[in-house]
């Protein structure tokens, strides 16, 4: 097993107080597994695929563990992950194309990042890498402005992924391009993972549908918690939490009139992850309660089927192999 994350809770420090931006998720990543991560803007995805690599100055390590082939990660530590940061797990950042400095040619970045590894640049290996995403390698004399926004997306994926890590961490890398871009970054990545350059990766989305063309399975998230996860034919074919069903129910199909198959949305909003759904007490046989509290389904105030039950937190079941659902009323 590539990854492990059990518990994971991540906060972040605001004036009006500590928004649970990651509130008890846990999954594995298997070796050579791409896994998609959807749900809705706010819902936590990036703050995941973060949390995993490094925790911005607002953030705060809450709780539970991350395993990556046998090894505890140091979240909380920041100079100890240096050890693990691209080496064992990369990131392509949201918003990569903006990431490059555009005082330094693509050459000189990559030579610079490198060296504060300890590792100098092995330039048919870099030309090599250059050449699977599909860039020349008059690329690495170029400064970022004078590439095309896929370009700067791929030039990223080959910057992030030179030390092959164990885990890559593709956070909305096509959110910002159009189709035919879209379809080339994805083709990237996947080849990366096919030639044994990346071992498994984590594909940040909230597209189901781009989603279900590159990935082995796809774990959906809602208000920092885990809806459901399974493998990508089951959970596009036959999704079992509530939340799930409506958003493929959400998304537009080839060839679909209107009148035959209406779009539905989503009524409502999330809930405030500042104050997360009310929390009640339970009691004990004789109707005293007992000190311990529980929170609700976060999903309940949206949700067409839930009832006085989803007042509490449902677990996570797994309700078929690989597939795992957070809902009382899964079917």
């Amino acid at each position: 097993m590539t990854l492990t994350v059990n518990d994971l809770r991540v906060h972040y420090r605001t004036l009006r107080g500590e928004v649970r931006a990651l509130d008890g998720v846990g999954f594995d990543l298997a070796d050579g597994e791409i896994l998609g991560l959807a749900g809705e803007s706010g819902c936590g995805k990036t703050t995941l695929g973060k949390s995993l690599i490094r925790l911005d100055g607002r953030m705060r390590h809450a709780g539970g563990t991350v395993t990556l082939d046998g090894d505890e990660l140091p979240l909380s530590d920041d100079r100890a992950m240096n050890a693990y940061r691209f080496h064992r797990i990369s990131l392509v950042p949201q918003y990569s194309m903006s990431a490059l400095n555009p005082t330094r040619r693509i050459g000189r970045m990559i030579r610079e990042l490198l060296a504060s590894r300890g590792v100098t640049v092995d330039t048919d290996e870099l030309h090599r890498r250059l050449a699977l995403v599909g860039l020349e390698p008059d690329v690495l004399d170029r400064y970022p402005i004078e590439l095309s926004g896929g370009m700067k997306q791929r030039a990223v994926m080959v910057i992030s992924t030179l030390l092959d890590p164990s885990v890559l961490i593709a956070d909305e890398v096509t959110s910002a391009l159009d189709v035919s871009n879209q379809q080339a970054v994805v083709g990237a990545l996947t080849g990366l993972r096919d030639k044994g350059l990346v071992t498994s990766m984590i594909f940040v989305t909230h597209d189901l549908g781009l989603t279900s063309h590159i990935a082995d399975s796809i774990m959906v998230m809602y208000a920092g918690k885990l809806a459901e996860k399974a493998p990508t034919k089951a959970l596009t074919t036959g999704p079992r939490h509530p939340y799930t069903k409506m958003l493929i129910g959400s998304l537009p199909q080839v060839g679909a009139r209107h009148k035959d198959r209406p779009l539905s949305g989503i009524e409502g909003s999330p809930p405030s992850l500042l104050d997360p759904p009310t929390r009640r007490p339970t009691t004990t046989p004789a109707g005293g309660p007992t000190g311990r509290v529980f929170d609700g389904c976060r999903f309940r105030d949206r949700c067409p089927l839930a009832d006085s039950g989803c007042a509490e937190e449902p677990p996570v079941v797994e309700v078929a192999p690989r597939h795992t659902v957070a809902c009382w009323k899964a079917a």
